[in-house]
Formats: structure tokens, C-alpha cells, sequence
């Protein structure tokens, strides 16, 4: 299986002194998902959790839900000519009975470790519908989630606490699940944002912890569409990120009612949509 950091040589000038030395980085390998035996895609991962990191992307096109709706994941022997096992391809199998949605005539099956998934053909491809609503109020006795800005100003730090490869290699990116109370409750690195996600809502439906309804995502970057949409399908209330959102993950966000906060620095953040789930508190007057 690969590793998750490798060591290369490199050139290094500091105040104008050449050494040559070894540099430690995050390993970046091809994986390929298949779905039943048949190729879905493929995308730049950093190894580790690769059966969670699938099951994730599973969850986010809508073929997976519940625990028991997996049978069963498995590296694909034979890979090469010589038949040995790269651990670079997956095989996810559903259980009888769940019914496969078309989920290939609308994409471009290559995926890279910077844009997530390529080649959507249209706006509505990727708003899949999830299986739970983003309405707190609907048949649901417990109260809805309701966070202090000041709570979520404090779990960046507490991420980047975490990032155990991101200290040896500056070069990942992270996601983590935090409750409503501000424990870490897992945390992902990867080389691609997306990944890092697949992989924390991929242990959750092995765990069978989805829904993910009274937790926060928070990712290390910027928070994209795709970001989003993954969010709504595991029922996740609340999207944090120390970066920017795009426009259509704010749209996205105001649409399913899932609560966007970005530039989550400090004491700042802006709060994009959702805002009721944030405890807020008006301004003081001006002048």
C-alpha cells in the first residue's frame, strides 16, 4: 500500500547558501473507484482510507446511505501485467436490493486532487437529492443546532492542532467533524479537500453515524460547491472554512438550508447563509 509521505532530494538557498538535503511530502497516488465491478472514477488521493474515502464518494453521488446498504469494499488484485496489487483501485459492492441511480452520463469520470469532480454537465447533475432535509423542525423533538461565534472561532486552531502529515509536510489539506459542543470528533488530511471529506463521512457511514445532523465540517481552504453538496448528502447542518465560498455554494447553501460560514480567522468569520443557526448579536450603534 502506498505511503501516505515520501522523501525526496531538493535543492535548498537560504540567504544565499545552496545545501542539498532530503525533503519529506504527502504522497500523491491514483485511485480508482468501481462500483460493482465497473469503473466510476478516478481521482489523485493521498493513500490511507481508501475504502472510507470511497464509501464517501459514494454518499455524495447518491448511491449510499446507511451501513447496510454496503456490503462490502476490496482492493482489486491483478492490477498490473504481472498481476500484483497496487492498492491504487477499489472495488465497492452494494448490498442486493439497493437500486444504483445513473450516476456516469453526466460526467467526466477523471477527477484531480485540486477541482474535485470535472465535467458536470449542468447546474442540476450535481444537486442530488439527499435523504435528509436541512429542516430541523420536521418531525424532530431535540433543538435545532445553535452555535456561538466564539465556538466556531476557536476550532481552526484546534484543527490545525491535529494536522499530524501537515507538520511534516506543509503540503495537505484537512477536514474535520466537530459536535455542536466543540469536540473533535474526527479529523481527515489528504492532498485534495474533497478527499479529506469523502473520508470523514466515509468512517461515518461505515460507523453508521449518518445522518451527521448536530455536527460542524470545517475544512482547512476554500469552501466549493462541491464541498457543499457533500455536506448536504451526510445531513450536515453547518459548513465552516477558514477561506472563501464560491457563489454556488452559497447558492446551494441558501437553497437546502445548510448553514455556510466562511473566512473563519480569529475572532472574524462571515456568515453566508443559514445564519440561524449562529447565536447572533447586533452591532453596536455607529456614532
Amino acid at each position: 500500500m502506498g505511503r501516505v509521505t515520501e522523501r525526496r532530494k531538493v535543492i535548498r538557498i537560504r540567504d544565499g547558501v545552496v545545501s542539498a538535503r532530503p525533503d519529506t511530502l504527502v504522497a500523491e497516488e491514483p485511485l480508482e473507484i468501481r462500483l460493482n465491478g465497473k469503473p466510476l472514477a478516478i481521482t489523485m488521493r493521498t493513500p490511507g482510507d481508501d475504502f472510507a474515502l470511497a464509501a464517501g464518494f459514494l454518499v455524495s453521488e447518491g448511491v449510499l446511505g446507511a451501513a447496510d446498504e454496503l456490503q462490502n469494499i476490496v482492493y482489486c488484485a491483478g492490477a498490473t501485467v504481472d498481476g500484483s496489487n497496487t492498492y491504487n483501485i477499489v472495488d465497492v459492492k452494494t448490498a442486493p436490493g439497493v437500486v444504483i441511480p445513473d450516476i456516469t452520463l453526466e460526467r467526466n469520470v477523471y477527477t484531480t486532487s485540486s477541482c474535485g469532480l470535472c465535467g458536470k454537465a449542468s447546474l442540476d447533475a450535481v444537486r442530488t437529492t439527499t435523504r435528509w432535509s436541512m429542516d430541523e423542525t420536521e418531525g424532530n423533538s431535540t433543538p435545532p443546532v445553535r452555535l456561538e461565534p466564539g465556538l466556531l472561532a476557536s476550532l481552526p486552531d484546534r484543527l490545525r492542532a491535529a494536522q499530524r502529515i501537515f507538520d511534516r509536510t506543509g503540503g495537505l489539506h484537512a477536514a474535520a467533524l466537530f459536535s455542536e459542543d466543540g469536540e473533535l470528533l474526527d479529523i481527515r488530511e489528504d492532498v485534495g479537500r474533497h478527499n479529506a471529506v469523502d473520508k470523514l463521512v466515509g468512517r461515518a457511514l461505515q460507523n453508521g453515524a449518518l445522518p451527521l445532523s448536530r455536527t460542524v465540517l470545517l475544512v482547512s481552504g476554500r469552501a466549493s460547491f462541491e464541498l457543499a453538496q457533500k455536506a448536504v448528502m451526510a445531513g450536515l447542518p453547518v459548513l465552516a472554512a477558514v477561506s472563501a465560498p464560491s457563489s454556488l455554494a452559497v447558492d446551494l447553501a441558501a437553497e437546502t438550508g445548510l448553514t455556510l460560514v466562511g473566512f473563519l480567522r480569529g475572532a472574524s468569520m462571515n456568515v453566508y447563509a443559514g445564519e440561524h443557526r449562529i447565536a447572533l448579536r447586533a452591532a453596536a450603534p455607529q456614532g
